[in-house]
């Protein structure tokens, strides 16, 4: 995707000429076509304790580093990723999953050595510019990677940053002038070429705090924009509890949907019966105008009556011929899309197979995997199970077999 800076004024504050001398410069049109980021996320998170480094732990169910993969995919001008890890990371595989352009390296002993792993990862095939983001501050917007792409358009080096607030003293407890001292945030955005030979005329073991410090050392012009206070990097215990509430103060008023879902279908002749999305090689099939899954299609109506949106024949009606023998996972995709039309959140499915034959346990684990993947939740979310009439009724004559269905799903109000 191509970054174009327009011509946007912007204040910037220059390295070497105090912090208050503040110089605004007109950006000229430039494009650039490669983007890159590096997350560094190989440490160890020794100053909040525990087993797994924090970057692993769960804020909201979900893991500080995948919700900081996230916040920066959501980017469009960022076309490539390095996630710096360490040696042998066991956690990393369910963070990168599901995305592309995304690759790991192994990281170093301090944060500068992890930083320069990166950028030597992307030089066989080197973006314009680079960005060097801890995979410890999981509320990155937008605004802010944008603001420190931009200045790189007039600027080899470019960081975010707050004012500091507080009044501030020496250890000796002399006044310290805040104005002349900010906070740093990252990403921090570098040309690349300049920022690389930063890094290879440093030695092996220089630990630098951050990367603007090695910019700094290598004589590179820095600028700052603004940052943000949601911008902070998870460090002590309590930082959980702070990210927990943020995130509840950013969740919009919602509710719990579910819904039910019913469907029966007659055996006949045939050799692979499809259930669940799962083909199975039976001796006999069930009839219908598409492929007559029952698993999925209860489950299908299951969230069109939690949305209230209609059921399956609304939609996929089997007078239309275009649906004859179609594969039922279109129909429970097209349910899920309408799933995040609404904006909503599927938590939880719930299907019973009722038949006397196929058997059902052989296969139950294939239908759950098959059931997640469509659906886009995890295993663990997609109960599957199956139960007999005890010889009665059409299911107890082996007639044909039924399913019914359940499914939760959160919805915005």
């Amino acid at each position: 995707m191509l970054a174009d800076f327009g011509h946007t004024v912007h204040a910037v504050s220059f390295r070497g000429l105090g912090l208050n001398a503040q110089y605004f410069i007109v950006f000229k049109r430039l494009k650039l076509t490669h983007i890159a980021q590096i997350i560094v996320a190989a440490g160890k998170g020794a100053r909040i304790g525990g087993d797994i480094p924090k970057q692993y732990r769960p804020i909201g169910g979900i893991p500080v580093l995948k919700r900081t993969v996230n916040a920066t995919l959501a980017h469009p001008d960022i076309s490539e990723t390095v996630i710096v890890v360490a040696e042998g990371e066991p956690h990393i595989a369910d963070i990168i999953t599901g995305h592309d352009n995304i690759r790991t390296v192994t990281g170093g002993a301090t944060r500068t050595a992890s930083v320069k792993a990166g950028l030597v990862a992307l030089a066989d095939n080197p973006p314009d510019l680079v960005l060097i983001h801890d995979g410890a501050r999981p509320f990155v917007s937008k605004k802010v990677i944008s603001d420190v792409i931009n200045m790189l358009a007039d600027l080899p080096a470019v960081a975010p940053t707050l004012p500091i607030v507080d009044s501030c003293k020496s250890w000796e407890g002399d006044d310290i002038d805040r104005d002349q001292i900010l906070r740093v945030q990252t990403p921090q955005g570098f040309h690349y070429k300049e920022i690389l030979r930063a890094f290879e005329i440093i030695s092996p073991n220089d630990n630098f705090t951050d990367d603007i410090a090695v910019a700094y050392n290598a004589n590179i012009t820095i600028g700052f924009t603004d940052g943000e206070e949601r911008n902070f990097k998870v460090t002590y215990p309590e930082d959980f509890a702070k990210a927990e509430a943020m995130l509840m103060k950013d969740t919009p008023a919602s509710y719990i949907a579910t819904g039910t879902g019913f469907d029966v279908h007659r055996f006949t002749d045939g050799d692979t019966l499809w259930l669940c999305g799962v083909p199975i090689k039976c001796g006999f099939t069930l009839l219908g105008h598409s492929d007559a899954d029952v698993g999925l299609h209860a489950l299908t109506d299951a969230i069109l009556g939690a949305l209230a949106f209609g059921d399956i024949g609304d939609h996929f009606p089997p007078s239309d011929p275009k649906w004859k023998g179609a594969s039922s996972d279109k129909f429970l995709l097209f349910a899920i899309d309408k799933i995040q039309e609404r904006g909503g959140q599927l938590q939880h499915v719930d299907i019973t197979l009722i038949c006397e034959k196929p058997k059902i346990k052989p296969h139950r684990d294939a239908m759950r995997e098959k059931v997640a993947e469509l659906c886009g939740i995890p295993p663990t979310r997609v109960s599957v199970k199956a139960t007999t009439t005890e010889k009665l009724g059409f299911t107890g004559r082996s007639e044909g077999m039924a399913a019914q269905a359940s499914a939760t799903i959160k919805l915005p109000e």
